[in-house]
């Protein structure tokens, strides 16, 4: 399919959260139910502060970089609904990208296309950023560095890796499988990579390779040129920025932005298990003991997926983020759309095909999700005490996630995303 049919997905697309921006303004202004998330005041109130000289945490409950507040300046100075059109470009962005990385590994567009549009025209992802939800900014960043990656731009990599991990700190998952992918088989500073091809016919089983790459990786010499690179570069950049905006705005800075995320402990009802335990004790914090015992499960299934996928590292990245999302203290729908732009870059590798298996996968993620916003309605809107169902609920959650999971690894191609260097290819020259 020629590029131009990309260009007209996007228009298209570009065209729809238009629309939906639009009747978003009339729905806030005419129905008791607004469509604009709640999310996108706080973002607005912090830049207006911002925008007079003060503090964007003069706004209670923000709790993002500042950068998110000074990319929506222009809300007061322009028009309110600012913001919704440059997360909606972030939006088409990572529609972009997405047909980007899948070209880049040698998958047609005929074929790609398809993943395109199941980002573009998900209702659940492109209603994110018409709603003035910011994630879609983090989600083209994480497809940004991953780009820079497969081109062999090492250090714009590293630039963008630590910057989104300033803007929103769960990327930092990434850095394991990122530093053990960056073999020096594979990838060599000033060398463009070899990338591996997608292929219709791979074979699945290729256990053997991908436990020869974990001795490599983790046994083999982990100080290497490239590795210290992005780290000092990353590291360099998130420092950077987490320094100057500790310099501006001090303490509150550090504690809203990245502290407070890392020992969150909300009692609201959330798709988390951990909520209801919370919930019982909130009043009384909880002990470090407790702190780490929910740490572990995240920690030890992360541990496991970085050691079996890392060289394989979008569907790594993919699998990380649903099990960091599903083990998570506080589970929220819009983390989703943190592994939606990621779901596109593993389809072509995947045996799981719309038909019983990948319709049963979907009817149970979603069916778990509508068993459990049934028990969040009757709690939240009839006032019924309802906590231990949507406990149970949650549970349910987690094994609809941990059971897709299974299947999606189960029916996995594995395909490393670089090839090693001075192999030879399938006409037997070799490449170096």
């Amino acid at each position: 399919m020629p590029l131009t049919s990309i260009r007209s997905l996007l228009i298209f697309s570009a065209v729809l959260r238009l629309l939906l921006i639009i009747f978003g303004e009339w729905q806030d202004t005419h129905m008791e139910v607004r469509y604009t998330d709640v999310d996108y005041l706080v973002f607005s109130d912090a830049a207006s502060f911002m925008a007079s000289g003060k503090s964007p945490y003069t706004r209670t409950t923000y709790r993002y970089s500042p950068m998110i507040a000074f990319l929506l300046i222009p809300n007061t100075l322009i028009h309110p609904t600012w913001g919704k059109f440059i997360f909606s470009l972030a939006d088409l962005l990572v529609g972009w990208f997405i047909q980007v990385i899948l070209r880049l590994r040698g998958v047609p567009e005929s074929v790609s296309t398809n993943y395109v549009m199941l980002w573009l025209f998900n209702p659940f992802t492109f209603t994110i950023g018409t709603r003035g939800n910011c994630e879609p900014v983090v989600c083209a960043m994480v497809l940004w560095f991953i780009i820079c990656l497969m081109k062999g731009k090492l250090l714009q990599a590293a630039f963008w890796y630590g910057l989104v991990v300033h803007l929103r700190i769960y990327p930092i998952i990434y850095a394991l499988p990122i530093i053990l992918a960056l073999e020096s088989l594979h990838f060599r500073l000033g060398k463009k990579p070899l990338l591996e091809q997608w292929n219709s016919e791979l074979s699945s089983d290729c256990q053997n390779v991908n436990r020869g790459f974990q001795l490599r990786g983790i046994l083999g010499n982990l100080f290497t040129r490239e590795r210290l690179m992005f780290g000092l570069t990353s590291g360099a950049v998130f420092f950077v920025f987490t320094g100057l905006f500790y310099y501006l705005y001090g303490w509150e800075f550090l504690h809203e932005a990245l502290l407070y995320h890392l020992s969150r402990a909300d009692p609201r009802h959330n798709f988390s298990i951990y909520f209801y335990h919370i919930y019982l004790h909130y009043e009384n914090k909880l002990s470090v003991i407790e702190k780490l015992i929910s740490f572990l499960p995240q920690f030890l299934v992360q541990l496991a997926l970085i050691l079996r996928f890392a060289q394989d590292l979008p569907f790594c990245f993919f699998i990380q983020t649903v099990a960091f999302v599903a083990f998570n203290k506080v589970v929220t729908a819009q983390y989703f759309v943190w592994f939606f732009c990621l779901l596109p870059l593993i389809l072509p590798w995947s045996n799981v095909k719309m038909k019983w298996r990948g319709l049963l996968a979907i009817f149970i993620w979603i069916g778990a999700q509508i068993h459990w916003l049934f028990w969040g309605y009757l709690l939240e809107f009839k006032g019924k005490q309802v906590f231990q169902q949507l406990w149970a609920a949650s549970l349910i959650f987690l094994a609809a996630n941990t059971f897709i999971l299974f299947i999606l690894m189960q029916n996995h191609r594995y395909s490393p995303l670089f090839k090693q260097i001075g192999i030879a290819n399938s006409d037997g020259i070799k490449e170096d």
